[in-house]
């Protein structure tokens, strides 16, 4: 066997990591399967998102199929801690270590001065990193890989490259959140679920009212910090050459078709990258098949946007709905007792029966009807195709003219729902004679090597060419392995032809098969954990307001060890009762209403006001940092009842 290999180690930029989410083992598994080379998933608890833990078995489960193709786990543990749950988190970092999990994904830098295990640390997106300055600190701290903030443009990402090392992790697709991760405190404000601590009531996707400085009316009812969802497709190749090497996907609460769907849309697009620019190379070990075609647009998305990553833009929010509307098919036709006629466009795929259709209806409300039975008709122009739908009911508010569009593809789906992508690892075989018998060497495509051998008399082919075919055709067979090999790497190094009894070939082959398989676990290194800086490097800034999250007391002994004189607590401690920011945001509403000082002459940029129901939020403008602030406090109630426990 060779010398044992790692996992490629954070710093190397020219490895590209396609970084999938799991909300369970079994998703995980999917994800590695249609090509990510690492997953995040979050373990039993502390993982900021309440409703997908996973128990130590899934974990290890999922860790051994992951390191079968070099590929990584990492785990999220990216809540902010109360002194009583630091110790159970060190004890949940140490269970996951030993599940086989290869890097940790923290928020609390509490967990910084804890007995952690020899674990690689990740710095997680709620850690809100937009400078250089924070990036470095990372760092210095012992962080391995560190998420960017999705705000970011490609010049501030090249600034924060050129000024680390660490391996520099991007959303390139899924959900926005409008506010800077770890920024956003308007879910504990008005609810007491904190988005820092996994359980956000998503305050962002609500309709609101718009109101101006005098009182007149902006907006009604729109979801107006509802964003659109993020694609980077287009920018994967200036991402890399800007310095990201890991491409992360959000959605560790979606469905299995969006986890398989993204993945292999990602996968297969970094792949072209790195056949266009051999400088990049993959970061784990196989090559995918998919038995579907990858279309992003099918599975749940708000619309797309690629957010800051040009510079800013029009037509990021998504303030119609927060439902996935789908893609437009046509319109409708007739409309009838159970029925309706769709006037479908040119190009779409025909409509089937379980297809999920959706429409705005005169309140630009969002109404969603399922296909019972999908009836052809003869054509209408010649530009469309006609279509009799039978549904369950059919909506009142449906009229004749109004765009149709579909949210659920049902043979898409159906194709999903089956196995729809298969992964190999490619290996040389090189089958050769020995003094007693046979013997089969099988090199992979990570250098790692291993020898079956078999006794066994050499008899000579009556049929020389039909025998080594035989011979080349049993040892083929790696079909329900990991590992394919194409004939050309199929070599043969006989004195003459012998005859072999299939029986015998394919005993080789499986013996060799699994002294491979067991070589390529014994191989596999998990990535080494950064040591922090000594003396410890000093933080960017030497206060920190409640807006750094510090939520127990190891927390506040990091930041001290590191320079930072005062320290105040987190939101979550409810020692801010007044109006404070509850959200800080780069998006901006008086941008998107052409209401911009810095683009209209003669506006100034008073405060507007966000009202929902009978809840009023002020927002101010800090135009020298081009940023939106949602300034509100604790609902009454809230104050209350935090007292009252």
């Amino acid at each position: 066997m060779s010398a044992p290999f790692s996992a490629p180690a954070a710093a190397p930029r020219r490895h590209l990591e396609l970084l999938a989410p799991a909300k369970n083992a079994d998703f995980g598994i999917e994800a590695i399967n249609h090509g990510a080379d690492a997953v995040y998933i979050g373990g039993p608890a502390f993982g900021a998102r309440s409703n997908a833990g996973n128990s130590v078995a899934d974990i290890a489960r999922l860790a051994a199929h992951a390191h079968r193709y070099n590929a990584r786990v990492l785990v999220a543990l990216n809540t902010i801690l109360r002194d009583d749950e630091l110790e159970p988190a060190r004890r949940l970092a140490w269970q996951m270590y030993e599940a086989g999990a290869d890097a940790l994904i923290l928020q609390d830098m509490g967990l910084l001065e804890l007995d952690l295990p020899p674990i690689q640390l990740h710095a997680s997106t709620q850690t809100d990193i937009r400078s250089v300055d924070k990036a470095r600190f990372l760092q210095d701290v012992g962080f391995s890989q560190i998420v960017l903030a999705r705000e970011l443009t490609l010049k501030q990402i090249e600034k924060i490259t050129a000024g680390t090392d660490v391996a520099l992790e991007f959303f390139v697709h899924g959900a926005l959140c409008v506010a800077y991760s770890g920024q956003c405190y308007i879910s504990h404000a008005h609810t007491g679920r904190s988005a820092n601590r996994g359980d956000c009531s998503q305050a962002c996707r609500l309709p609101y009212d718009l109101e101006g400085a005098d009182g007149q009316l902006i907006a009604q009812d729109k979801h107006l910090l509802s964003m659109k969802d993020n694609d980077q497709s287009a920018n994967l190749r200036a991402l890399a050459d800007a310095g990201i090497s890991s491409f992360k996907i959000e959605g560790r609460l979606k469905d299995l078709s969006y986890v398989k769907n993204i993945t292999a849309h990602y996968r297969t697009l970094l792949d072209g990258i790195m056949e266009e620019a051999p400088q990049y190379r993959r970061s784990s070990a196989g090559r995918c098949t998919f038995f579907f075609t990858p279309q992003p647009d099918k599975t749940f998305n708000r619309g797309s946007t690629d957010y800051f990553v040009n510079d800013r833009q029009h037509g990021i929010g998504a303030f119609d709905t927060p439902k996935f509307s789908g893609t437009r098919i046509g319109t409708v036709g007739e409309v009838g007792l159970g029925w309706f006629v769709a006037e479908v466009d040119a190009g779409i795929e025909p409509l089937h029966n379980g297809d999920g259709l959706s429409f705005f209806d005169s309140e630009q409300e969002l109404v969603g009807v399922r296909i019972n039975r999908a009836e052809p008709l003869a054509s209408g122009q010649s530009s469309s195709r006609l279509y009799r739908l039978f549904v369950s009911e059919v909506p009142e508010a449906l009229q004749t003219g109004q765009v149709l569009y579909r949210n659920r593809d049902q043979a898409f789906e159906r194709a999903l729902e089956k196995k729809s992508a298969e992964r190999r690892v490619a290996v040389r075989m090189h089958f050769t004679e020995t003094a007693d018998g046979f013997a089969l060497v099988l090199a992979d495509e990570d250098g790692v090597t291993t020898t079956a051998r078999v006794v066994h008399a050499h008899e000579p082919a009556q049929n020389g060419e039909r025998a080594l075919a035989s011979i080349r055709e049993h040892l083929g067979k790696l079909g329900t392995t990991l590992y394919a090999a194409a004939e050309a790497d199929i070599a043969l190094d006989l004195a003459q032809p012998w005859f072999i009894p299939a029986g015998v070939l394919n005993g080789l082959r499986r013996d060799a098969v699994a002294a491979l398989d067991a070589a390529r676990a014994a191989a596999y290194r998990r990535p080494p954990r950064a040591a922090a800086v000594e003396p410890p490097v000093p933080y960017p800034d030497d206060e920190l307001t409640y807006l750094g999250n510090v939520y127990n007391d190891q927390a506040r002994a990091f930041y001290a060890k590191h320079g930072v004189r005062l320290i105040e607590s987190a939101y979550e401690a409810n020692e801010e009762t007044g109006a404070v920011s509850l959200m800080i945001t780069k998006h901006c509403l008086r941008h998107d209403f052409n209401l911009c000082p810095k683009e209209v002459k003669g506006i100034k940029a008073d405060p507007l006001t966000l009202i929902n129901n009978n809840e009023r939020l002020t927002l101010r403008f800090d135009c020298v940092k081009c940023e939106m602030h949602v300034v509100g406090k604790l609902r009454k109630n809230r104050v209350i009842s935090l007292v009252a426990r």
